[in-house]
Formats: structure tokens, C-alpha cells, sequence
């Protein structure tokens, strides 16, 4: 049960949520059926809250934030029933219900928690089931995450998921730093997920070491090149590295979290924060601050997109499901704004189709600091949109 404290953000992600915390409810309730109590276990710091976690890392797309080992996908999860009985909040459910709003619920006989959710829900009137009232999460532990979205009901909503963490971490990746952006329905900025394991042990790799020279971090999609984060020198993310969200806030017009990111960088940089936010429930700001070390560094700044790219003076223009997103730069001199192809170089990577690294490198000179501004404006704000110049400690 300590894998939940402080908050309820479960370290393994969205998917082992329902794997790991759906065998424990089914414990949970069976021992108080048959012994008359639950020992109080449900009370254990970050379990029950946990629940709020789930619901807050799907998206308005219905899509859940995948980081770690997970695939990208949303799905009923029987066990929020039992969280939703159990704390008497029916707006664990808000997720749910929209998935049960399907033609064939024979989709979801393979879960083999679902005869449970008939005991689970039979008190929980449909009726009932209303928006969180939260529309921003944050939840520290040992893979701290914060999660904001503007609307619970507008399918465009913005959505913002920001990861802290360490690669250290069960099914952890080297993604610290990383973050996840909806807009209009779309998934413009995404995460790659997991690779099939039998894909890889079946050719003798052991995925599952944790040392920094593990086999795990040669493939590609659990190292940092294919993640939305940054990467020195070429070099991968430290495993003894770890962050926290430091600082959040909110606020309709400025909500936000920063985390300092600088140990998994030890050795490639002095310091490195990053901050993300939502200004005025319109657009996206991703804002890093970096010192270098006493020697020139190369920077590359990087994000997963599946949306077609077109490179522009300032930026680039992303588009998708007829959908516009302008992604617009603001930082030093020089910098370079380009893509990388996602394809596999090995015989044991998995093919990563559809999808495109978009970024920009820069080299940092000896023992200089640099800020790097990453705007992603959709079509519709782009009348209203205006550049932020403050610096991470006045946000």
C-alpha cells in the first residue's frame, strides 16, 4: 500500500493502476465480506485518492496520459465502482460512465474484475454521476505527475499532462520532464508508450534492469531520444536522478507546475528546470531554464507529435484531423528548428509509425544560462495569444 503515498499517484502509471490496485480491491472487499472489517487498510496515505489520479490521466479524448510501460488507450476500469462506493464520491465516475456509453459492451468481457461492478455500482444512481469538481491534479511520490485540463465536458478542451519522476522507477522510462497536450480533439503532443516485451526478450534482451548501463535503456522508445523532454550531448537521462513537482498553481488563467529536473541531468548540466502551463485556458506554454556546465554542450529540445509538420521562421505549423496548431519559439539566437524521424535503427526496436520528433537544437557555450520558450497555440487563440516573459521563480 505505500506505493500511493503521499497523493494517490500511482508509479507505474494508468495501466498498472487498474492491474495492481483491481487485485487489491477485490482483497479489500473480500475481507471485509468475511471477516467483518477492512483493518482500516483503505485508509493508508495516498490509496484512496488514488482513484482521483485515474480519472484526472484521461484526457478529453478519452485517451489516458501513457507514460511508462502503458499503451496509449482509455478503458472501463471496474475497480473505480468500488472507489466510487467506498468514498461516496460518484464523480470517480465521470470517466467511466462515458465509457459504458458504447454500442457493444461485450468489449469489456475480458476484464475479469467486471461481474464485481454490478456489486460495486448497484447503489450509484446514473443520475448521480457529475463532473470532478477539480479540473487540475498534482500528486508527488516516487513519479509525481501534474494534470490540467480546462473543461471536463468541452471535447476541445486543452489537456496538459507534465511528468517529474525517475527512470528508476518499476516500468519507469527516461522521461522526466515529458508532458502530453490535447486541443480540439486532438493529441498533438504524445507519448510513445511502451514496447511489447515478448518483442524484446524473445531475442534474449533483459528489459528490466535499473543500472545506468542496463540493456533496458538501448531501446528506444524507454530512453529519452523518444520522449518529449530534454537531451544533452546525445546522452541518456541518469537513473540515480529524481524530480518533484516544486511548485503548482490552479488559477484559471495561469495554472501551472514546474519541476526542477536537474539530477537526472547530473554531469551534462549544472541545473535545469521546466515549467508548463495553460495561460488563460487558451494556450500552452513550455518554458526550460538551463546552466551549462564549463564545457560547450549540445541542447536538443524534443517533442512526439503524430500531426503533420510544417517548419515555419518561428516555429512550425502542426495540422491533424483538420485541426491547426502553431507551434511557436522563443529563446536565443541560432537555435535551430527541425524534426526527427521516430524509425527504428535497430532489429529490435519496434516501428514507431505515424509519429515525429519536433524540436530544436542549440549549443550552450561554457558556463552560460539560456531560457527556451515553446508556445502551442491553437488555431482559435491565436488572435488572443501574447508572449510571457517571466522567469520561472516569478510564476
Amino acid at each position: 500500500m505505500s506505493v500511493y503515498q503521499p497523493d494517490g499517484a500511482y508509479p507505474e502509471g494508468y495501466a498498472y493502476w487498474g492491474y495492481g490496485t483491481g487485485m487489491n480491491v477485490m482483497f479489500l472487499d473480500a475481507i471485509e465480506k468475511a471477516l467483518g472489517s477492512d483493518y482500516g487498510l483503505p485508509s493508508a496515505p495516498g490509496f484512496l485518492p488514488s482513484a482521483e489520479f485515474l480519472t484526472h490521466m484521461l484526457a478529453p479524448s478519452g485517451v489516458c496520459y501513457n507514460w511508462g510501460d502503458c499503451n496509449a488507450g482509455g478503458s472501463l476500469d471496474p475497480a473505480m465502482f468500488w472507489f466510487a462506493s467506498k468514498t461516496q464520491d460518484p464523480s470517480l465516475l465521470y470517466m467511466e460512465n462515458r465509457f459504458l456509453q458504447v454500442d457493444k459492451l461485450s468489449q469489456y468481457t475480458w476484464k475479469r474484475l467486471l461481474p464485481a461492478m454490478m456489486i460495486w455500482a448497484k447503489d450509484i444512481p446514473v443520475a448521480a454521476i457529475s463532473e470532478p469538481a477539480a479540473k487540475f491534479w498534482v500528486g508527488q511520490g516516487d513519479n509525481p505527475v501534474a494534470l490540467m485540463r480546462t473543461s471536463w465536458s468541452d471535447p476541445d478542451a486543452i489537456y496538459l499532462g507534465f511528468k517529474a519522476g525517475s527512470p528508476s522507477v518499476n516500468h519507469g522510462h527516461m522521461d522526466i520532464g515529458s508532458f502530453i497536450m490535447e486541443a480540439d480533439g486532438v493529441r498533438w503532443v504524445s507519448d510513445m508508450g511502451k514496447q511489447n516485451y515478448e518483442s524484446l526478450e524473445s531475442k534474449g534482451m533483459r528489459i528490466f534492469g535499473k543500472t545506468q548501463d542496463a540493456e533496458r535503456w538501448t531501446v528506444y522508445r524507454f530512453n529519452n531520444l523518444s520522449h518529449s523532454t530534454l537531451t544533452i550531448d546525445g546522452e541518456h537521462q541518469r537513473v540515480e536522478g529524481a524530480a518533484r513537482i516544486d511548485r503548482f498553481s490552479e488559477a484559471e488563467a495561469f495554472s501551472f507546475a514546474i519541476s526542477d529536473i536537474s539530477t537526472v541531468y547530473n554531469g551534462q548540466l549544472k541545473a535545469a528546470k521546466r515549467g508548463v502551463s495553460i495561460i488563460d485556458e487558451q494556450y500552452v506554454l513550455v518554458q526550460d531554464e538551463v546552466k551549462a556546465l564549463d564545457k560547450t554542450s549540445q541542447l536538443r529540445w524534443a517533442m512526439v507529435t503524430e500531426a503533420d509538420v510544417n517548419i515555419t521562421s518561428d516555429g512550425a505549423t502542426l495540422t491533424k484531423d483538420g485541426q491547426t496548431l502553431y507551434f511557436k519559439v522563443k529563446g536565443p539566437d541560432n537555435l535551430e528548428i527541425k524534426t526527427w524521424s521516430t524509425a527504428p535503427t535497430t532489429d529490435y526496436d519496434a516501428p514507431n509509425p505515424g509519429t515525429i520528433l519536433l524540436g530544436f537544437d542549440y549549443e550552450l557555450s561554457p558556463n552560460t544560462s539560456a531560457t527556451f520558450q515553446v508556445y502551442l497555440v491553437p488555431e482559435k487563440a491565436l488572435s488572443s495569444f501574447s508572449e510571457r516573459e517571466v522567469s520561472l521563480a516569478d510564476w
